[in-house]
């Protein structure tokens, strides 16, 4: 069983502050209630209120739009050490739904429970803000993809984004990482046809940048294919801890 110190969220946490042991008890007191989720099944409704948020330690979570005609758009993934319904608890209604593409593990986090670890432990709730903001900026990107960048550029700059937030709680790197998405969920998310996914999958394989088979992801040019993507991992802010 993970200790708290080498948690998912802990090291996504510990690359903007030196987390100390008052810090790492409230963390503690945060993943209490641990629940297993089964995959496909909803977790949290959009419109749902009076709902907790949870803090994802294993599997891959999508969170999602319905629109009025039931068709459905994905926001983002979220990977192990990322929140879930933050914004949607101080809010009171969520405003998307999150699905668990795989069976998952995560701590419900009631709003009593995170404003007291926010009141006891300032540093704490600066970090966790730092986290939403990065998520803030992450979704910034995926506008910017799917409005001005073309498919190829669009599908290397998700899977870089995605190996980065990976090693941040150590399960990637540019070496590659286990990916459960299916071309049905990289279409959803990036607007394109799943037809469109598998052919521009295709295309970076055969020029040798990058291979997804099989539930994983290898880089074979990580910087070729940094170069296609024009990607600048500065809004992901993860080089280190800024708060000692």
């Amino acid at each position: 069983m993970k200790t708290i110190e080498n948690s998912p969220l802990t090291q996504k946490l510990s690359a903007f502050v030196a987390l100390s042991e008052v810090e790492l008890a409230a963390l503690e007191r945060l993943h209490q209630r641990r629940r297993s989720f089964v995959a496909g099944r909803d977790m949290v409704h959009q419109g749902q209120s009076a709902q907790a948020a949870y803090i994802l330690s294993k599997g891959w979570v999508c969170s999602y739009k319905l629109q009025p005609d039931g068709t459905r758009q994905i926001v983002d993934f979220q990977v192990p050490g990322d929140f879930l319904g933050l914004r949607s608890v101080l809010l009171r209604t969520s405003d998307h739904s999150f699905e668990p593409i795989v069976d998952i593990e995560a701590a419900e986090v009631l709003t009593v429970d995170l404003l007291d670890a926010f009141a006891q432990t300032p540093r704490l709730a600066t970090a966790i803000l730092w986290a939403a903001s990065r998520d803030e900026a992450m979704v910034v990107e995926h506008l910017v993809g799917i409005g001005r960048r073309d498919a190829d550029a669009r599908m290397a700059h998700f899977l870089l984004e995605l190996g980065s937030r990976l090693a941040l709680v150590g399960m990637g790197g540019k070496e590659g990482f286990e990916c459960p998405l299916t071309q049905y969920h990289l279409a959803d998310a990036l607007g394109l046809s799943a037809v469109h996914v598998n052919r521009v999958l295709r295309q970076l394989r055969e020029c040798g940048l990058v291979t997804f088979r099989d539930s994983h992801v290898t880089f074979h040019d990580y910087q070729g294919l940094v170069t296609l993507a024009e990607f600048d991992a500065t809004y992901l802010d993860q080089t280190g801890p800024l708060l000692k």
